[in-house]
């Protein structure tokens, strides 16, 4: 139960993001983008790409065998985004996002423990 809890957790915080797929308007809301701008059209792409962890983390909440390949491809998004953040000079408009990765980290690191040492509930 605390796994399937973590994954819908995680599945949770990517929501928001996802969403600017079927909702551009988002991107100029969370981002202040033009929308005419070639970094709009990046944007969205990277929402479809939310999309994907939103999916992947809703079937390793349901399905046991999902979680050790969703524990690595979250991971590598997370703490990807917040290694260039931190290169970056930690940005202060994109700071929400990473307080966001640093509060999922810990709920992201025991799922993939229990996923690990397979725990299946």
């Amino acid at each position: 139960m605390i796994a399937r809890l973590c994954w819908l957790a995680l599945m949770l915080l990517h929501v928001p993001p996802a969403l600017a797929l079927v909702r551009p308007a988002q991107l100029v809301a969370m981002y202040g983008l033009d929308p005419a701008s070639s970094t709009f059209v990046l944007m969205q792409h990277r929402a479809a790409l939310f999309c994907v962890v939103v999916v992947i983390c809703g079937w390793a909440a349901l399905r046991p065998e999902a979680r050790p390949l969703t524990s690595v491809t979250v991971g590598i998004s997370m703490v990807s985004f917040l290694a260039i953040w931190l290169a970056a000079g930690m940005p202060v408009q994109l700071r929400v996002i990473a307080l966001a990765d640093l509060a999922g980290v810990p709920v992201l690191l025991l799922a993939a423990w229990l996923a690990l040492r397979g725990q299946s509930a």
